[in-house]
């Protein structure tokens, strides 16, 4: 019997092949709460990014996420890349961030900028850990700050999770698997 057909919460296990879990929906880590995206899994289970826990079972609509903040820590230190980033940024408060192996900045125009899987996101982070529509930052005279636009795994601002946060030079958010630095020169 396979899992779509299981009346009760079937466990899966890391390694165990993506055709059994059927890649649809999310999984979520039953040690930390962490939910991965089933789509986003190929060959096996891998173990969860959060805590190294290798039991999952199918996450529910119904719950709400329940990723364990403390799991998830700011990096040690900063790129060397954004330090090389920030010596180049002149007048415009920048997002930096390493996508398909590269380093990339972008522009924080006056506004909201929506940063998400979608199409329609103006930072568009194509990864199944980032949620459509993920974040917004808000740019406006009286500063920065970042609001969690219902993600599914969170946003979280130099390791804490964050619903809606200032934001200042330096700071550190993690979206999915990726994380962007806040350049904004005095």
């Amino acid at each position: 019997m396979n899992s779509l057909t299981q009346s009760s919460p079937e466990l899966h296990r890391t390694g165990e092949p993506v055709e059994d879990v059927a890649s649809v929906g999310s999984l979520t880590c039953t040690a930390c709460g962490y939910a991965v995206a089933a789509a986003a899994i190929s060959g096996g289970l891998p173990r969860c990014p959060a805590c190294g826990g290798s039991r999952f079972r199918r996450a529910s609509i119904f719950e709400r996420p329940t990723v364990d903040a403390d799991a998830v820590a700011p990096a040690l230190s900063t790129p060397a890349w954004v330090t090389e980033l920030r010596t180049e940024t002149v007048g415009h408060p920048q997002v930096a961030f390493e996508y398909e192996g590269r380093p990339r900045a972008m522009k924080l125009p006056r506004g909201w900028t929506r940063i998400g899987r979608s199409a329609a996101a103006d930072i568009r982070l194509d990864d199944a850990t980032v949620s459509r529509r993920h974040a917004l930052i808000v740019h406006t005279d009286e500063g920065m700050r970042v609001l969690d636009d219902r993600s599914l795994n969170g946003l979280f601002v130099n390791g804490e999770r964050a619903d809606w946060a200032p934001l200042s030079d330096g700071d550190e958010l993690e979206i999915g698997r990726y994380r962007l630095y806040v350049i904004a020169p005095a």
